[in-house]
């Protein structure tokens, strides 16, 4: 069966949107055909900015269960797009990605934030490295909190409330 929706173009090929709301995975953005303007102001919006498949897969499952908006960006160039084109309320950053790092990412987000290009939001670090180096790398580089791979849901949970009202779990 087809759908008869219009559905609008997005900016990026790598750009998903997910709301918990919406019922999962689709290509809807904020005020999109389909969905609940309401409901989507209401919900936070997490910018994932990460390249390896596994971990966009397992980051964007615990943020839908989490019951907020979460969009995909695969690199800092990506993310610095995703961030002009609707700021989110929070940032998740991958620090090793092709094309632009997540630290350099970082620096030109908060570049463009002191500017006053984009509001302020918090950028949470999200990797593998756990060394005292490189966590202090992350919050030289802009970054407010370090948090290291692999994902554990709660774990992130409480990192994400002390930034985000989330949604009460069902």
């Amino acid at each position: 069966m087809e759908d008869s929706r219009q559905r609008p173009a997005l900016p990026t090929p790598a750009t998903v949107w997910l709301s918990a709301a919406a019922g999962g995975i689709g290509d809807l953005t904020p005020g999109a055909s389909g969905s609940d303007p309401s409901v989507s102001q209401r919900l936070p919006l997490v910018l994932l900015v990460e390249d390896n498949h596994i971990n966009q897969v397992v980051a964007m499952e615990f943020l839908t269960l989490m019951g907020v908006q979460a969009r995909l960006a695969k690199n800092g160039l990506e993310a610095l797009a995703a961030c002009t084109d609707a700021p989110p309320d929070l940032v998740l950053m991958d620090i090793q990605m092709p094309g632009m790092d997540g630290l350099e990412c970082a620096r030109r987000l908060r570049l463009l934030q002191r500017e006053g290009n984009l509001p302020d939001f918090p950028i949470l670090a999200l990797t593998a490295h756990a060394l005292d180096a490189d966590v202090a790398a992350s919050l030289d580089a802009g970054m407010d909190e370090h948090l290291t791979k692999p994902l554990d849901f709660l774990a992130l949970r409480t990192r994400l409330q002390r930034w985000l009202k989330l949604p009460e779990p069902n």
